[in-house]
C-alpha cells in the first residue's frame, strides 16, 4: 500500500470506503481496510470529514463497526488527554515485573531476521511501506513484548518511528494494550492465528508460535526469554533522522507585521475561512523531533504536504519561534497534543466527532456510552453539525446487504486498532 501526500488521495480514499467490506474482512492482511489513517494522523482530513463522506454513499448507523473504530482514535485521545505524559508509561502491572523485560530491542528483529516469517514480513512491510496492518502490529508487538520479553515501551518507541500514521496515543496504548499493561489480559497469537488472516508467505509452522495458546501462556508468564534460531539474511533498519530535510532557521522580517497561520506536522491542512494575505508558516518544534525520530519516509509523506501549503518551513526549538513570531500581527494555529504552541500562536481547538467526555474513562466502552448517550443517529454526533445539512443523512442509501454491527461489549469489540479506522 502506498500513500501519496495530498488532500485529493485522501479524499479518493474517502470515497473508496466500503463499509460492508470493511466490516466484514478488516483483520485479513489483504482485507479492505481503509489506508485512511497517515491522513488522519497527520490532519488532512478530520474524523467528521471521513465519517461524513463515507456516509454520503453509505448507510450507516451509530452500531457500525467502521463507526465504532473511529471512536477508538478518539477514545485514546481522551485518554491522553486525562493521562498526559503517563500513556508513555505502564498504566498498571503487565504480566512479569518490568525488570523482566529488556530495554532494547534485539538486532534480528530490527533487522527482520528473526526466522519466523510473520514476524519479518511485518518488519520488511513496516521498513517498506511506512505502514503496517492492525492484526500485523498485534503479532509483532506480542511477539516482542510475550516471547522475546521485550518491555513495551522498547517496541512502540521503535515502531512509531517508521509509522506514516504514527500516533502516540494510538501507538503507545495499543503497545499496552497488547502487552497487558493497559488492558485486563495480554494479547497471544499463534501460528494458525496467522495463517487464518494473512497470505502464505507470512505462515509461520514449525516455529516458536506454532503451539497452542495454553503454552504462550505459559510462555508470556515465564521471565525466560525464547530466541529461537534467527535467519541468515536481513535488512538494515532504514536510518532515522531527528530534523526535517528541507526546513530552514525561523526569518522574523518575514512575519513582521503579517497574520500567520502555522502548519505543523498534525495540522496538514489549511482553514477554509483562512483571511486573504495570511502567510502560512510550516514549523517543526524541536522539542519534539529530538525525542521522536522519523524516517525518511515519515518525513518525505509530511514535508512534502508541508511546502505545498506554506510559505517558508522553519525548523527551531520553541523559544527560537517565539522570537521570531513576536513581531507578527497575528499568529494563530490548531492545536494537537503531540506540541504545545500556545506559546507561539491563539491555538484553535481540533473538531471532535463525539461528545467530549469531561470525566476520565478507563475502557472503551465507558467512554463509548457517556460520548453516545445522548446520540441516536449519525447527524446527531457533534462533530457532523456543520456537515449534516442536506441530504447527506436525511435520504440516506439503502444498507449494504453485508454491513454488520458490533457493540462495545461483543468479543470482536476489544480488539485495539492502531490506525483508526
Amino acid at each position: 500500500m502506498s500513500f501519496d501526500p495530498t488532500l485529493a488521495a485522501a479524499q479518493a480514499r474517502i470515497a473508496a470506503v466500503r463499509p460492508a467490506d470493511y466490516a466484514r474482512s478488516r483483520n485479513a492482511i489483504d482485507g479492505a481496510v481503509t489506508g485512511l489513517s497517515p491522513y488522519i494522523t497527520h490532519g488532512f482530513v478530520t474524523l467528521p470529514e471521513v465519517l461524513a463522506g463515507v456516509a454520503a454513499q453509505h448507510r450507516l448507523d451509530m452500531q457500525h463497526k467502521f463507526v465504532f473504530e473511529l471512536g477508538w482514535r478518539e477514545y485514546f485521545r481522551h485518554l491522553w488527554g486525562h493521562t498526559g505524559a503517563g500513556i508513555l508509561q505502564s498504566l498498571h502491572e503487565g504480566l512479569l515485573p518490568k525488570s523482566a523485560y529488556a530495554a532494547e530491542l534485539p538486532a534480528d528483529i530490527r533487522q527482520a531476521r528473526t526466522g519466523i516469517p510473520a514476524i519479518d514480513m511485518a518488519v520488511r512491510t513496516l521498513y517498506a511501506t511506512g505502514y503496517l496492518h492492525n492484526h500485523a502490529r498485534m503479532w509483532l508487538a506480542s511477539y516482542v513484548v510475550h516471547i522475546r520479553k521485550v518491555h513495551w515501551r522498547a517496541g512502540a518507541d521503535w515502531m512509531i518511528a517508521h509509522l506514516l500514521d504514527g500516533d502516540l496515543a494510538s501507538n503507545h496504548l495499543s503497545w499496552q494494550w497488547v502487552a497487558g499493561t493497559g488492558s485486563s489480559k495480554p494479547y497471544l497469537f499463534n501460528a494458525e492465528n496467522v495463517a487464518k488472516y494473512a497470505p502464505p508467505a507470512w505462515h509461520s509452522p514449525g516455529s516458536v508460535i506454532d503451539t497452542s495458546y495454553a503454552t504462550l501462556d505459559a510462555i508470556a508468564r515465564n521471565p525466560q526469554a525464547l530466541v529461537g534460531l534467527p535467519g541468515a539474511a536481513g535488512m538494515d533498519e532504514p536510518a532515522l533522522s531527528h530534523a526535517p530535510p528541507d526546513a530552514t532557521a525561523p526569518d522574523a522580517a518575514l512575519v513582521a507585521g503579517r497574520d500567520v497561520w502555522l502548519v505543523h506536522p498534525w495540522a496538514l491542512r489549511l482553514p477554509q475561512d483562512l483571511p486573504a494575505g495570511t502567510l502560512c508558516i510550516g514549523v517543526y518544534l524541536a522539542e519534539f523531533h529530538s525525542s521522536w525520530p522519523w524516517s525518511h519516509l515519515c518525513w518525505s509523506f509530511v514535508s512534502t504536504r508541508m511546502a505545498e501549503l506554506t510559505t517558508a518551513r522553519w525548523h527551531a526549538d520553541a523559544a527560537t519561534l517565539q522570537h521570531a513570531l513576536r513581531g507578527a500581527r497575528s499568529v494563530r494555529a490548531l492545536t494537537d497534543p503531540h506540541i504545545d504552541l500556545s506559546t507561539l500562536a491563539q491555538v484553535q481547538p481540533a473538531l471532535h466527532l463525539f461528545a467530549e467526555v469531561t470525566r476520565p474513562c478507563t475502557s472503551f466502552s465507558q467512554w463509548w456510552t457517556r460520548s453516545t448517550r445522548d446520540t441516536r443517529q449519525l447527524h446527531d454526533l457533534p462533530g457532523l453539525a456543520g456537515l449534516s445539512a442536506g441530504p447527506l443523512f436525511d435520504n440516506p442509501p439503502e444498507r449494504d446487504s453485508h454491513d454488520n454491527k458490533s457493540t462495545p461489549d461483543s468479543p470482536g469489540h476489544r480488539r485495539p486498532r492502531w490506525h483508526r479506522p
